[in-house]
């Protein structure tokens, strides 16, 4: 108790008006900016990975059942009725994937046709994301197209009225090198909807019917793989284990992150390369802690050789300006968390600074504050404070018997 006080003299003394207490406030500010950019780095990061998580999320469902050998499968393979009694499963739609080669006017794209049933938009609902036109690639008999703004834009479809758009796709089981054109099954259907979201995602995703997709391909009755959405308040990882009970070995289970979990890992290590970069940053401002700490040793000098009179040791010593070492850090690191975390906060629900490109996603940059990040940088902040005071204090406060 003693010794704080003593160190809460030296820093907040209002007597106290030395170069030493300029400086102390200098080093408050160079540990506060270090530790409110950690915070907001990693928070800036963390939007970002949500945004990209909500573009995959369009196309990739909780739960894709695919075979084990081979490309496609019968769909009475699967017993549906089955999957939808087990506990978690809130839908489930059987889709059909292949590349294909799309034709409109003097205009030519390849793209991956994704063939789905009437199910699908139980399954992952892209009729949010539609922008022109309407979310259905079959009415009726009338088969349809719902393709990306982008592919669109390559195909130079302005309107939707007579947007006919020719589908190639390479035939099974044959091939002829005087009939070209015999080597490839040709279906038109009109573009029904146009949906919005990432320029990958545009360029890459044309929704028919499962049905044209079959006819399409050469492959009836069958499909590619079987998405499953997972109830609200249900654990994927649980309810893939019951779904891979109910589909037999014959089937892989696997959910939205490990479909894409080479670049999920990779978007983890970035992040914490980021933070260990940021940390570097703060290490080094915060030795003008070190310095500060330092240079208020030298001018209390006669307060030390004081305090040593009185009968105070060299740990009490240490321990009052070991403490202002402490304050110093602290007071620093409070004023740059409040910082960090509210001008995160403050982006992340009002989103003040714009992205200044018109084709993004979302108009301003995506932020998002996790209490995680926030702990991980006050556990290192902490053992940076403690190392330094601890260092700098016993290596300018000598014990008098070994001096």
């Amino acid at each position: 108790m003693l010794a704080r006080y003593f160190a809460r003299r030296y820093l907040f003394s209002p007597q106290s008006r030395s170069v030493v207490n300029l400086i102390s406030g200098l080093s408050v500010a160079a540990v506060a900016i270090p530790v409110a950019a950690m915070i907001i780095l990693l928070s800036v990061f963390n939007g970002f990975e949500s945004l990209v998580r909500s573009m995959y999320s369009a196309f990739d469902a909780d739960l894709t059942v695919a075979p084990r050998q081979g490309r496609t499968f019968d769909v009475s393979a699967v017993d549906t009725a089955a999957l939808r009694r087990v506990e978690g499963v809130g839908a489930v739609s059987f889709v059909l994937e292949q590349s294909a080669l799309l034709e409109f006017g003097d205009r030519q794209a390849t793209a991956t046709i994704r063939g789905v049933d009437d199910a699908y938009d139980a399954v992952l609902p892209l009729g949010e994301n539609i922008s022109s036109g309407e979310w259905r690639v079959r009415r009726g008999d009338l088969e349809r197209l719902v393709i990306g703004q982008s592919m669109a834009w390559a195909l130079n479809i302005r309107t939707l009225a007579d947007a006919d758009v020719t589908l190639y796709a390479v035939r099974r089981g044959s091939f002829s090198t005087l009939l070209p054109l015999d080597n490839y099954t040709r279906r038109t259907a009109p573009v029904g909807g146009i949906y919005l979201l990432d320029l990958d995602s545009e360029r890459t995703y044309v929704l028919s019917s499962l049905r044209l997709a079959q006819d399409l391909f050469g492959y009836p009755d069958r499909a590619s793989s079987l998405l499953l959405r997972v109830a609200p308040g249900s654990d994927a990882r649980e309810v893939r284990r019951a779904v891979s009970a109910a589909v037999g070995e014959e089937f892989t289970v696997r959910t939205r992150d490990e479909l894409r979990a080479s670049y999920y890992r990779i978007m983890t290590y970035e992040k914490w390369g980021i933070f260990f970069i940021a940390l570097l940053v703060l290490l080094v401002a915060s030795f003008s802690v070190v310095g500060a700490l330092s240079m208020l040793i030298v001018e209390k000098r006669d307060d030390i050789t004081t305090l040593r009179a009185l009968g105070a040791d060299t740990g009490f010593v240490r321990a009052v300006f070991r403490t202002e070492g402490y304050l110093i850090c602290t007071l620093g690191g409070a004023i740059g968390l409040l910082l960090g975390v509210g001008l995160s906060l403050v982006q992340q629900h009002f989103g003040l600074i714009e992205i200044p490109a018109e084709t993004f996603l979302t108009k301003s940059y995506p932020v998002e504050f996790r209490l995680a990040d926030l702990f991980a940088v006050v556990a290192a902040f902490s053992a940076i404070a403690v190392f330094l005071s601890h260092v700098t204090v016993r290596s300018m406060i000598k014990n008098p018997s070994r001096s």
